[in-house]
């Protein structure tokens, strides 16, 4: 179909979430790069929002899915699954957690550590220990709870209310944090790297502040690691970066590829909580998701695209450096590894970003101001070049 009628097509039959999107519709991928319907290549340094880590067609990926598809797709969770057994181990074997639940977004499996930080003080005889507190301009999904959860009132206002018992606290804050913990608080929330809100990473003095404060009032540590997990900020997890252990953490996003899957992961003491029954999913943890879960985490940890990730990234800022001294509307430039946010002195971002796709760049925002990359995990330094000699020429124009 040419693109008019697509367009016209989502306008009249699909729900208007999106508003009016980019125009353009993309038919195939390989690699970094996307294809239009009318054979125009793509620089993609979006990434889907940070899913597509090994870019688009990875023969890895692809072969998985393909094979999986002709034996089998789906079955119950009544059964055994090998291919969820062996995505469990490879999770289990390369992290701090020691158990591993399978949902399908990363909304549900944050959706999943509440539940499960709350369900752990009830058995342990404390039920009015569900209070959680969590960080402002964090973005933790969109079910009920998850929007409670996330510090943003525009993406919570229209719901209102919200599921009760969630309050919020400046990144980085060790008082504010101190102050908002009563002896109803079950567990503190939050994104070693916080994504939708910015780009903006905790400090190694906060998170180790976080994790003491946690074991002196005896409550849980759950890390949102939906989007800065799975090499994308230069090591396998972003919980390493700080020498931190948290009890709970959430994965989703990059971890099959494309295909959607999260993983609500956790150590013994506190995994113990759920019994049979008290949680579960008809499609998480199916055989074809598992089985691109593997392939995609497998290829990330053998051909070590997290250090990949680390280096590029640290490429890309260094050059930065004299981009930020060129241009002064540049006010900073943060992040970690391949999760890096531009943020504008002036409300220009999305401006940035529309110039850098007519120039076939795809790239994406946070508010007004921040200009967001999360390239694949496969991205070379002469990418990043090409990315900030295109970016220079479109802030000569801004400026």
């Amino acid at each position: 179909m040419e693109l008019d009628e697509i367009i016209q097509k989502d306008k009249k039959y699909y729900m208007n979430t999106f508003g009016n999107r980019i125009p353009v519709c993309f038919t195939h991928g390989k690699g970094i790069y996307l294809y239009d319907n009318d054979g125009n290549e793509y620089c993609d340094f979006f990434a889907g929002i940070a899913v597509c880590a090994l870019g688009h067609s990875h023969p890895a990926l692809v072969n998985a899915i393909c094979d999986q598809a002709k034996k089998l797709i789906h079955c119950s969770n009544l059964y055994y699954i090998e291919q969820q057994a062996r995505l469990a181990e490879l999770i289990v074997e390369n992290s701090c957690a020691d158990r591993v639940f399978f949902a399908n977004s990363g909304a549900e499996a944050n959706e999943g550590a509440i539940k499960l930080a709350r369900l752990y003080f009830r058995k342990k005889g404390m039920p009015d220990k569900y209070e959680i507190v969590t960080l402002y301009n964090s973005f933790h999904g969109r079910t009920l709870a998850t929007l409670a959860a996330t510090g943003q009132e525009k993406y919570q206002k229209p719901f209102a209310p919200l599921t009760p018992k969630f309050s919020h606290v400046p990144i980085n804050d060790v008082q504010a944090l101190e102050k908002a913990i009563n002896e109803n608080t079950c567990a503190v929330m939050l994104e070693p790297v916080q994504g939708e809100g910015g780009v903006h990473p905790a400090t190694a003095e906060y998170m180790n502040a976080v994790r003491k404060i946690c074991d002196e009032k005896g409550i849980l540590l759950i890390f949102d690691e939906v989007q800065c997990g799975l090499g994308r900020t230069g090591k396998l997890f972003a919980y390493q970066h700080y020498g931190v252990e948290p009890d709970i953490f959430t994965l989703a996003k990059a971890l099959a590829g494309g295909f959607p899957i999260g993983a609500l992961c956790a150590k013994e003491h506190v995994a113990s909580a759920f019994e049979p029954g008290e949680h579960g999913s008809t499609f998480g943890g199916n055989p074809l998701a598992c089985s691109a879960g593997l392939a995609v985490l497998s290829t990330i940890i053998n051909e070590k695209l997290s250090d990949n990730a680390a280096e590029v990234g640290n490429y890309f800022f260094e050059k930065m450096d004299s981009l930020k001294n060129k241009f002064p509307i540049i006010s900073e430039v943060r992040g970690k590894g391949l999760m890096i946010g531009i943020e504008f002195a002036k409300p220009v971002a999305k401006q940035v970003n529309m110039k850098l796709f007519e120039r076939r760049y795809l790239l994406g925002t946070s508010g007004e101001n921040v200009l967001r990359i999360l390239p694949p995990l496969i991205v070379t330094k002469e990418d990043m070049d090409g990315l900030i000699n295109v970016l220079a020429e479109v802030l000569q124009d801004i400026n």
